[in-house]
């Protein structure tokens, strides 16, 4: 019976490592463990036998498919996608935080959520739409909508 209820909290502290690091893929063995245990402290005549490979595998298969839906689930579907800033030249903006001449401390919003720092030739207000005219390293540079 000891064995059992070790066999448990060894399974239970993998679990529970398991939860705070997710990917760690331990949940099989412990999902094992665990299942041993129970065998352990319910049917001690019967671990050593034929029928602990089987219980242990009707146990442990369905964790194990239930683990890799619980994975795909949490993971990105396909490749995180990237911003290049060339890839912005041409959009439009609306600046968030005024942008003054030759100062990169100016930010636009591009496509709705990104907001990346900004300069142009004159200075610009809040809530002006702006053109993306190039890109400089991780900074853009602007004009207004209203020239073009």
């Amino acid at each position: 019976m000891t064995t059992g209820i070790v066999l448990i909290a060894i399974g239970i502290i993998l679990f529970i490592i398991e939860a705070t690091d997710p990917g760690f893929f331990i949940a099989i063995p412990a999902g094992v463990l665990i299942t041993l245990g129970f065998m352990f402290i319910f049917f001690p005549g019967q671990v050593l036998s034929i029928w602990t490979p089987l219980v242990v595998a009707a146990v442990v298969l369905p964790l194990m498919f239930i683990s890799l839906k619980f994975y795909q689930n949490i993971s990105p579907p396909s490749k995180p996608t990237t911003t290049m800033t060339t890839s912005l030249e041409g959009e439009t903006a609306q600046v968030v935080k005024e942008i003054e001449p030759n100062n990169i401390s100016g930010k636009v919003k591009v496509s709705g959520s990104k907001i990346w720092s900004a300069t142009a030739d004159e200075k610009i207000e809040v809530g002006e739409k702006v053109k993306i005219v190039k890109a400089e390293g991780v900074k853009l540079v602007v004009e207004r909508l209203e020239e073009l």
